[in-house]
Parts: C-alpha cells; structure tokens; sequence
C-alpha cells in the first residue's frame, strides 16, 4: 500500500523522470507531484499535501534554498531532503539548507547508475524514515512504514541507525539528577541527522566569553565540514573551527572534527591537544563521538560535560559511559525536538543521561551548569 506521498523538485526533466520511476517501484512511495523549480513546487503544496519533500538546489526562477526559507514560513515539520550535488557550490548551498531547516540530504552522483544506487541504497531509507517521524508528529496514520526504513547496511550515510525503543516519556525523573561536583572544563558534542541546525542553535546560546573549549563530532562527508565551521561562526558566538593535528584547545572556541578522520584529545605537560587518527569506523561512523569522548574521559576526567544532540544510530553511548564513569556530565536532547532520537535516545535509555532537554534549552543549560560548579569551586 502506497502511504507516502512525495513532491519531487527539480530543473532537470531527467532526474524527475528517474525519481519517479524508481520511487514508484517502492510499494509505500508515491510521487504526488513533479516540479522544475521552487516557485511551482510551493504552489502545489497545498495542492497535493506531501509527507515529504525532495529538493533540488540549483533551479531557475527559484532557487532550493530560496524555496526552503519560504517552505518553512506555513510548514515548519514538512520534511525537507536536499538531493543535490557534491560540487563546490553545491556542498556549499547543501550546508546552508540544513543550517535553514532542511532535515536531511543525499548526495547526487554523476552517472546514471550510481544515481539510481543512490536513490535505492540512501535516499529511500531516508525518506522513510523522516515520514515516519513526520507521520508521528502530526498524527498521521498513512505514512508509517511497515518495517524500519534503515535497517540495512546501505543506509549508512554516514551512520547506521539502530532502533531505540520509546521511552515511557520523554521527561523522565533523571531530568532532575544534580550536576557532578567538578566543574567543566570541556564540553563536548556529538549530533548526526538534524545536527547542523541543532549545532547552530545550541552555539547561539552560548557566550563569547564561554571559559571552556567546545569539542564537535559531526557526521558528514569531509567536503562539508570547513563550510559548516564557517556558517557556525558566523551565526552564533562561538568560533568553531576545523580540526588540526596536534592544536591546542583555547577557552571559548570550538573545535569540530574533519570529515572521514577520528578527533581525540592527549595531554602533554599539562596541554591539551587534539590528534587525528584513520583507525577504521567506530559505530560504522568516522569521525566517531565515541572515540571522541572515551579520550576526553581519560584526559579530563570528572571535569567532562558531553551533549548528544540528534541522530541516526548509537555513536556517543559507549562513550557517555566511560564519561560518567569517570565522573563526568552527560545531557542529551529530547525525543520532540531531535529530527531523529537514534543518538540522544540510545544515551537516555541506557540511564546515562543527567538531563534530558529541548533543543533552546541545552545551550542555557550548559551554561548553568558550567558557571554553577565554577562559583562552588571559585
């Protein structure tokens, strides 16, 4: 039974064409609706009443991001999957749209069968998943699938979701767990789907004078890391910035990992450094927020503050553990708020979480509980 219904936008006939035919093979999808550029396609909206859309950037008369900020105008849980090149402008643009709200995006290759590959292998998983979620949300009955749309290794990108069962509620009484006793030195940060708009967020709610460095792990191919670093900084209060061999970590900067590498941290006369190694995925993720944090719990020890922030599968859990085995903080974002509970709810139902909030009140939280231990210990 066909329960997800598509808008497909896109300025070429061809690839509308393909994404029809192989969508349609799918007995859950259909393509509701076709359009070569963004001006046609909000008008057919309301027309057809999508559970998701997909997303051209480069189209005349109006582009996808111009598209998107006005989408999200009357539409703010409509999914929205970017399906775009890997070009120059079109990693750019890409960023850009998830930083606007966009949920999610695949890669197009250049080559007839390496698009349909990616068409079966990544982007359906994909917009199942985001309709169930948007199903959900709105309670809709139509769109939920009838078995997990990731389940299967090529829906790795870059991470395989593993299910998390619902917790009773999404508030539950560790919400209220008192903060550790040492004050946070570090404050570290894994976020996968939905994480650059999450990132961006989070970041503004934090001082310039934060007296902590920021540690990032973020899923994405190495091609999208220097722009996101780039839109971060200019967007909050926070200079994030690309990762470098054996940097030092400075109080109120951030510093967020390079694309296909693992980031961890060691100390040398009492410096921090960040190092870099190619040891193979962790999670099937690289970078990995686990090798990430197990580092940062053997070097900071109970001064560790870790947030996991929404995204597909488990990356981070193994490593809130060792945090909070040696003493440390572990937040994580709610259910309601994540674009996918994989990452925060695998931390919450493995009761590692201190707290468990909104996405605009982590970045108040963090705070709190940084200049709330400092004043105990000043």
């Amino acid at each position: 039974m066909k329960t997800i219904r598509l808008l497909v936008v896109d300025d070429s006939a061809f690839i509308r064409r393909v994404l029809t035919r192989l969508l349609s093979e799918d007995p859950e999808l259909n393509v509701v609706a076709t359009a070569a550029n963004g001006r046609l396609a909000l008008s057919k909206l309301g027309q057809v009443d999508p559970d998701v859309v997909l997303l051209d950037i480069e189209m005349p008369e109006m582009n996808g991001l111009e598209t998107l900020e006005e989408l999200r105008k009357n539409y703010a849980r409509l999914p929205v999957i970017m399906f775009s090149t890997l070009t120059h402008p079109g990693v750019r643009a890409t960023v850009d749209a998830l930083l606007l709200g966009a949920n999610d995006y695949a890669t197009k290759p250049d080559g007839q069968d390496d698009v349909e590959q990616a068409i079966r292998k990544v982007l359906i998983p994909k917009i199942k998943m985001h309709a169930a979620k948007y199903a959900a949300s709105v309670g809709r009955t139509r769109s939920a699938p009838t078995a997990d749309p990731v389940a299967s290794d090529a829906a790795k990108s870059p991470c395989i979701r593993a299910p998390v069962d619902k917790p009773a509620s999404a508030h539950t009484s560790f919400a209220t767990r008192p903060a550790g006793s040492r004050k946070p030195e570090v404050i570290v940060i894994a976020s996968s789907t939905g994480g650059p708009n999450a990132l961006a967020m989070l970041l503004s709610h934090l001082p310039e004078d934060l007296p902590v460095p920021i540690l990032i792990v973020q899923h994405m191919p190495a091609a999208f890391i220097r722009r996101l670093a780039f839109r971060l900084s200019s967007q909050g209060n926070v200079i994030v910035r690309e990762g470098e061999n054996d940097g030092v970590l400075r109080p109120g900067e951030g510093c967020i990992a390079p694309g296909e590498k693992h980031m961890a941290v060691n100390m040398v006369r009492r410096k921090v450094f960040v190092t870099f190694n190619d040891d193979p995925p962790v999670n099937s993720c690289k970078p990995a927020a686990d090798v990430l944090f197990k580092s940062v719990a053997d070097v900071y020890g109970a001064a560790s503050l870790a947030v996991v922030l929404t995204g597909m599968g488990k990356d981070g859990r193994d490593g809130c553990r060792a945090i909070k085995e040696a003493g440390g903080q572990v937040l994580v974002q709610d259910e309601e708020s994540s674009v996918v509970w994989g990452m925060p709810g695998s931390v919450a139902k493995a009761g590692l979480a201190d707290a468990m909030h909104p996405l605009d009140e982590l970045g108040p939280e963090i705070v709190r509980r940084i200049l709330r231990n400092r004043a105990k210990q000043d």
